[in-house]
């Protein structure tokens, strides 16, 4: 305490004298550490005003590039897509709704397939859900209008007729036109029916569309035949 006390008076005695100069601590002075604990914070708080600055700069401009489609409750594409066959085609056309399975007779898409096609896939769904397995139309029968409407979409995407036949028949030779054709899903129905299929006659008929299945009656027996690399390895597409 006394230490202390004599310590305090040396300093008030400096004072008076005129020297103001503080003590120094590992040969810096007081005064010089808070100029240069002043100088760090105006500095942090000078790169604090900084980023927001550039924060905000950036926010403005992703605001004014992005679309408006981009907000939260904007559709994703494909229910773009489906609003789109809804809104030209309608469900009479063969736009099948998301979830749609081959009990919903309900639905043209799947109600106007061949009566021997459906058949199977009932009892092949039946089956597959015993499994765990459920099994989704993703589409089914589908006027000459959604066909046409398909063909050319695939044409928009792929850059020519010829590579969007490899994806999308002319309605006048395609399966589904004719209720001959069906596209499943998801991915594990594909797969079981790719594995199990031929007991209902059901094959897979593209390599380059696994979920696409057609009936050939005699898989039953003889297993499916193998499938066409895509549509225009098909000698029906050349007819």
């Amino acid at each position: 305490m006394l230490r202390a006390d004599a310590y305090r008076r040396h300093i008030e005695n400096r004072i008076r004298a005129g020297n103001t100069t503080l003590p120094t601590l590992g040969g810096v002075t007081h005064r010089q550490a808070a100029r240069t604990t002043t100088r760090r914070i105006r500095i942090r708080r000078l790169r604090v005003a900084v980023l927001l600055i550039v924060s905000a700069a950036i926010a403005a401009a992703l605001g004014h590039q992005l679309p408006a489609s981009s907000s939260p409750t904007a559709a994703s594409p494909s229910e773009v897509r489906r609003g789109e066959h809804r809104g030209a085609l309608g469900k009479a056309g063969g736009a099948v709704p998301d979830g749609a399975t081959v009990f919903d007779d309900e639905i043209p898409g799947v109600a106007n397939l061949d009566s021997d096609l459906l058949g199977a896939l009932r009892q092949a769904a039946a089956d597959a859900a015993d499994d765990g397995v459920g099994i989704v139309v993703d589409s089914g029968w589908r006027s000459p209008e959604y066909q046409e409407h398909l063909l050319q979409e695939a044409v928009s995407k792929y850059g020519s007729e010829a590579e969007a036949a490899r994806w999308v028949a002319a309605p006048n030779r395609s399966a589904h036109v004719s209720g001959d054709a069906v596209d499943i899903g998801p991915f594990d129905a594909t797969a079981w029916l790719s594995a199990h299929g031929a007991e209902y006659g059901l094959c897979q008929i593209y390599g380059n569309e696994p979920w696409h299945f057609e009936l050939r009656p005699e898989a039953g027996d003889h297993g499916c035949p193998p499938p066409y690399a895509d549509p225009t390895h098909d000698p029906r597409m050349q007819q």
